[in-house]
């Protein structure tokens, strides 16, 4: 099938259904299938995929997730964006993601980019406005005990959600509750930092693969962060993964002492605007680098 017929493909929106199709398109480009984080975005976002031509699946396929009003968004989220090896470097990418922005009209939009995809992001208007920095591995509790006194976690509540949606549509500078609602059943942990009986931050901790992803992460200040981080890793024996804004470099500094090693570099890019809304101060990391 030649280049010009493949970057005309239709595409079409995902449903949950396509869950089983959008992890066989993850496990081809060599990720893993992550069916939990799949299943999350196709609920909370809008997926967009093209059918393979030749027989069952998809060919390529990515999520939008957005942020605030409704009928206005204030930002779109773009993430998971895959193209079949096979067809890799044919057009198929491009014509996906400028279907995507076409169809964001005026709303603002943001990604993470890797090295891989960032030339061709870049060609398409998107400019780096930061660097998030993953780390992972197994974290030494016994080592953070004694980093923050005075600063209570505990598991949040169902009576917490209010205060946490205010809390992070502040921090975030929109409104996400569709996917704040989500966080009890996504997470395998969702806990809250408390001093003088307010609440200061959250964090949930989330199961991909072998590892617990922690995301997002929401605090005060560093000393609140390492608190949540801290709470994480000692209710699980998984090891841990996040993705931290690269500017907490004291936030960043104290992981890795506790055993998570860097792996990789993503860019943080937008489209439309010149930087994140939000106080980037006491947004750490993000639920998951998919959604923004």
């Amino acid at each position: 099938m030649s280049t010009p017929t493949l970057s005309a493909l239709p595409i079409r929106r995902l449903t949950p259904r396509d869950l089983a199709a959008c992890a066989d398109l993850s496990e081809d480009r060599g990720w893993p299938r992550e069916e939990h984080k799949w299943g999350l975005l196709l609920s909370a976002g809008t997926g967009y995929g093209i059918d393979d031509p030749d027989g069952p699946g998809l060919i390529a396929a990515c999520v939008v997730t957005q942020y605030g009003p409704l009928e206005n968004p204030g930002l779109s989220a773009i993430g998971m964006v895959l193209v079949a090896e096979r067809h890799a470097r044919k057009g198929i990418g491009r014509h996906l993601m400028r279907y995507v922005t076409d169809s964001a009209g005026t709303t603002p939009l943001t990604l993470h980019a890797t090295p891989n995809g960032r030339p061709l992001y870049e060609q398409l208007g998107f400019k780096t406005v930061g660097r998030a920095e993953m780390v992972s591995g197994r974290f030494r509790t016994e080592d953070a005990a004694d980093d923050t006194p005075g600063i209570i976690t505990r598991a949040a509540t169902a009576e917490d959600l209010p205060t946490l949606i205010r809390l992070d549509t502040e921090v975030f500078g929109l409104d996400r509750t569709h996917v704040l609602t989500r966080l009890p059943a996504f997470t395998d942990q969702l806990r809250v930092a408390e001093a003088n009986g307010e609440i200061i931050g959250y964090a949930g901790a989330w199961p991909n693969m072998d590892t617990h992803v922690v995301g997002p992460l929401i605090a005060r200040d560093t000393e609140t962060a390492k608190a949540l981080i801290a709470s994480l890793g000692a209710r699980t024996d998984r090891p841990l993964r996040t993705d931290i804004d690269v500017r907490h470099e004291a936030l960043l500094t104290w992981a890795k002492e506790r055993g998570l090693e860097p792996v990789a570099f993503n860019a943080v890019m937008t489209y439309g605007i010149q930087e994140l809304p939000g106080d980037w101060t006491r947004r750490f990391a993000p639920l998951t680098v998919a959604a923004g």
